[in-house]
């Protein structure tokens, strides 16, 4: 009987050992939890330190760097100069609609009264703003100011030019014009109805064209920007291939080795858009003297503007989103080649 009671007591003594043991590992367990707070403080310390990484690394290899942006910039800068061209031409052609006018050449007999009834009771009419008389000795001193052949219209037995009522029209729109001109041709005394705005739809024609020839510029050259980053961020996973392997060694995850190559994408776009805009500034400045010169010349009170404030801002940014997402092309196609091999 006494030799039963030593084995009894053994299990209660070895049952009470084991008992702090697991309560510790319990209490371990609980103290390797982190908060949320915690967690988010992490993974914004690693934003910052992931995006002052990128600017270094891009201090280090500056040449390599810089040539980089610089054809990001060239890329960029050409359509953003076109467009800022185009702007222009639409800004000085604007008001150029309301010079549309049709002449109304009149018959060599007709009357000066005559004539300008007919201007009277047209500038009554729908559709029509004004209309103005130029008869036939005012039309021959203008033509003898500006062709210069005065002498020889002094020579002429009698005054070849015909009377002309000038009428302009309160709308552009092509169908209207016509069907003013047709209404205008079956007056009695008319000889010729002359619609002087074609050459104002021609250039419209040619400005939408070149806008959409922009547009095409603009994708294809963003691809290419796209491009050029996939490229250069494929080159550097390429050199911190090591490195990548202990990071995920220790645990380190995608997105955590994947953020660096992402900052370095967005600084590479975003560095490329601030010197495209300071390309196309220069550029402005270089051919604004020329430019107002030729305006001048025509008479024109426009003059060349530079890129408007909110383009400043907004090419940077789309050359920073373009990087960003070469960037994530390149980490997506090439970080998972990278594996530790055990």
């Amino acid at each position: 009987m006494a030799a039963n009671k030593g084995p009894r007591n053994a299990t209660p003594i070895k049952a009470s050992r084991q008992k702090p043991e697991r309560v510790r590992r319990v209490a371990g367990a609980h103290s390797a939890r982190t908060s949320l707070q915690d967690r988010f403080r992490s993974w914004r310390q690693h934003h910052q330190d992931s995006f002052k990484d990128a600017l270094q690394r891009l201090n280090a290899a500056r040449t390599s760097s810089a040539m980089t942006i610089l054809v990001i910039a060239i890329a960029l800068a050409l359509p953003a100069g076109l467009a800022v061209l185009l702007d222009n031409a639409r800004a000085i052609t604007r008001g150029w609609d309301g010079n549309a006018h049709l002449s109304v050449f009149m018959e060599m007999n007709i009357s000066e009264q005559r004539q300008r009834d007919l201007a009277s009771d047209w500038q009554g009419l729908d559709n029509i703003s004004r209309t103005e008389v130029i008869t036939r000795e005012q039309a021959l001193a203008e033509f003898k100011a500006l062709s210069g052949f005065g002498d020889v219209l002094e020579a002429l037995p009698d005054n070849p030019l015909p009377p002309l009522i000038v009428v302009y029209p309160d709308e552009t729109d092509p169908v209207t014009l016509r069907a003013l001109e047709n209404r205008l041709a079956e007056a009695d005394g008319v000889d010729l109805v002359q619609l002087d705005v074609e050459w104002v739809r021609r250039l419209h024609a040619l400005i939408e064209l070149g806008e959409r020839l922009i547009s095409a510029l603009t994708l294809a050259l963003a691809a290419a920007v796209v491009l050029v980053v996939v490229n250069t961020i494929r080159l550097a996973i390429e050199s911190r291939r090591e490195e990548i392997v202990v990071v995920k060694i220790v645990g380190g995850t995608d997105g955590f080795v994947r953020r660096p190559f992402l900052y370095s994408g967005f600084c590479f776009g975003f560095a490329g858009g601030a010197t495209a805009v300071i390309l196309v500034q220069v550029a402005l400045w270089w051919l604004g003297g020329p430019i107002d010169e030729l305006l001048a010349l025509y008479n024109s009170e426009e003059s060349l503007t530079s890129m408007a404030a909110s383009s400043l801002i907004i090419l940077p940014v789309f050359s920073g989103i373009l990087g960003l997402l070469g960037a994530w092309l390149a980490v997506g196609r090439h970080l998972g080649d990278i594996e530790p091999n055990f």
